[in-house]
């Protein structure tokens, strides 16, 4: 592929990923195609195609898959929330309808699949701690991420066994209720499976690294990196698994082509500090998820769940916080 179609690849990636974003963002809201082509900045006529050619799917059909998806992990995240509220949380103001298009898409109800997980007696910790099962190495390093990584709107996994986390927490550093502040990130976007590929984090930070040096993004005193995962792996099928792997930017920052923007929301958050190796983020996961969540009187609230990376310790390990907004129970 030449230079000139690449980045007119990238650019059209681009304005899909704006697309997507807003409609992650507004999943509450009615869209018509002429609103999500404007924000695409493709006319009316051909974005529903390209859309599709793009992405497999229809803007709508994602729009639909996206909405019922987040209802399922709303069920297990708030249970003690009715399934019409959820529901209408998801864009539904009509409860049969919710449910007619929720059986058929899960092959289940709604309040099946909720008493399924929910009567569990290892309950929502089990959930956690089993969905979440990373290794990589932070920062301007090599990066490499399962693919049961964290959800913007969840962490559970439909794949349920009982595991305890009885973990060596030496690896913590500390564990705080903060009010994190809005935090805009320029991001590079995945869509796919990622389990296990290291090769895919180095590609998609060097592309990251490649555009915000030459613009003196990189040299900032309070650089951090994320990961962001926007689907829980439990319900999507790895192949709509979205990630985005970005840094922190300006809010006035102009991106373009292959890189994207986005707020991650603030508010309310436990920041659990580690010291970890590439081996053992699954265990960081595991105690705050089935440890200290349960202990803790709080639980995870429907928002960006995310990791900031710091500096290196020493040559394994890596500064790490794990971010997850947090409600009273």
């Amino acid at each position: 592929m030449t230079t000139n179609n690449r980045y007119l690849a990238d650019e059209y990636h681009g304005r899909i990923n704006r697309v997507m974003d807003h409609i992650e963002r507004h999943l509450d809201r009615s869209f018509t195609l002429e609103q999500l082509a404007d924000i695409a900045n493709f006319s009316k006529f051909h974005f529903s195609r390209i859309f599709w050619a793009m992405t497999g799917e229809t803007p709508f059909g994602f729009l639909m898959r996206i909405r019922l998806e987040k209802a399922a992990s709303l069920l297990l995240m708030n249970p003690k929330e009715s399934i019409s509220e959820i529901a209408y949380l998801c864009g539904y103001s009509s409860l049969p309808v919710f449910s007619r298009n929720f059986k058929s898409h899960f092959n289940i109800s709604a309040s099946e699949w909720r008493s399924k997980f929910l009567d569990n007696p290892d309950g929502l910790a089990s959930f956690h701690s089993n969905n979440h099962q990373t290794n990589r190495n932070p920062g301007q390093t090599d990066r490499k991420r399962n693919q049961t990584g964290l959800s913007s709107a969840s962490y559970f996994s439909q794949q349920y066994e009982p595991l305890k986390w009885r973990t060596n927490m030496e690896l913590n550093k500390g564990v705080e209720i903060k009010e994190f502040p809005k935090t805009t990130i320029a991001y590079v976007r995945h869509t796919g499976p990622y389990k296990g590929n290291e090769k895919l984090f180095e590609k998609l930070y060097g592309d990251l690294f490649s555009w915000a040096g030459p613009r003196n993004l990189t040299n900032q005193p309070d650089l951090k990196t994320f990961n962001v995962y926007h689907d829980d792996p439990g319900v999507t099928n790895e192949e709509k698994l979205r990630l985005s792997v970005g840094l922190n930017v300006p809010p006035d920052t102009k991106v373009d082509g292959q890189i994207g923007k986005m707020d991650l929301d603030g508010g309310k958050y436990v920041v659990a500090r580690f010291e970890l190796s590439p081996m053992d983020y699954e265990k960081a996961w595991g105690w705050l998820f089935g440890e200290w969540f349960p202990s803790s009187g709080f639980q995870p609230a429907d928002g960006p769940c995310f990791e900031m990376c710091g500096d290196k310790v020493d040559e394994d390990l890596h500064k790490v916080d794990i971010c997850v907004p947090v409600k009273s129970m």
